[in-house]
């Protein structure tokens, strides 16, 4: 285990190959990897990060985790752990600092695997929630008093305008206090890490990346049109539908990634 400016990691698997991971809202590195380093640990050494305000790391006081920022803390960990080439994944959240990293490091990655990922494009509610001080001022006070937030997602659920399982989602995510801080900081605090999509897939091409973008034919919480923008560029073999919700689809991306390499 080491840190890189308040950034914890832990190392997985031996492979002759970096993979550099970021995981969802609500996890951790590690837990959010383990299927990477059961399919793929002969084929990588993976460094699971925690990302700020989850697991280890520490909280970034007064400061927005910019695209400046990020590139200084990668700049430090590849430069403290000899890495040439790495290959990205992100999960859901994660995809914000994997395609942060392909942005910034174009030369050096080879491949990213974009797992329901996050930062392709903006849900509004995202946008409402962070981008103004009023609204954000609302957003921290239902998370400190979330009660009227619950009694309407359970209308909305008894309505069928929710799905179970993202009723179910966001119950266990905002389940506690802290959780619902975790949520609150990390959707303040990493709101300045947005894209232009097409620019970043022609960086891609030009830099021969190869971007591989998963999504869950049952995810509710992040539909395939959620990420179409994207998958409107990429060649089909690399645009994967799998069977699955969002809370496997690590798993089920890293046996199908796995069998990509055999």
């Amino acid at each position: 285990m080491r840190a890189s400016n308040n950034l914890h990691y832990q190392k997985l698997g031996h492979g002759p190959k970096t993979l550099l991971a970021f995981h969802g809202i609500g996890q951790n590195g590690v837990d959010c990897f383990q299927p990477f380093e059961a399919h793929l640990s002969e084929h990588y050494t993976i460094y699971a990060f925690d990302l700020f305000f989850h697991g280890k790391s520490n909280f970034l006081p007064n400061e927005l985790v910019t695209k400046e920022l990020w590139r200084s803390i990668i700049l430090d960990f590849i430069a403290q752990n000899h890495i040439e080439k790495f290959d990205v994944a992100g999960f859901s959240m994660g995809g914000r600092f994997a395609l942060a990293t392909l942005e910034l490091f174009a030369d050096s990655i080879e491949n990213a695997f974009l797992i329901a990922p996050d930062g392709v494009s903006e849900h509004p509610l995202y946008g409402f929630a962070t981008r103004f001080w009023l609204t954000r001022r609302l957003f921290q006070w239902s998370m400190q008093k979330p009660e009227p937030f619950f009694i309407v997602a359970n209308a909305l659920k008894q309505a069928g305008l929710i799905h179970s399982s993202l009723h179910r989602f966001v119950q266990q995510v905002l389940n506690t206090p802290e959780k619902r801080q975790t949520i609150y900081d990390s959707w303040v605090n990493f709101r300045n890490l947005r894209f232009d999509i097409p620019a970043l897939h022609r960086l891609a091409l030009a830099s021969n990346i190869k971007i591989y973008l998963f999504v869950g034919e049952f995810d509710t919480l992040l539909k395939p049109v959620s990420v179409r923008k994207l998958a409107a560029l990429l060649p089909a073999h690399q645009y994967i539908t799998l069977k699955s919700g969002h809370t496997k689809l690590v798993e089920h991306a890293a046996s199908w990634i796995c069998a990509l390499f055999k």
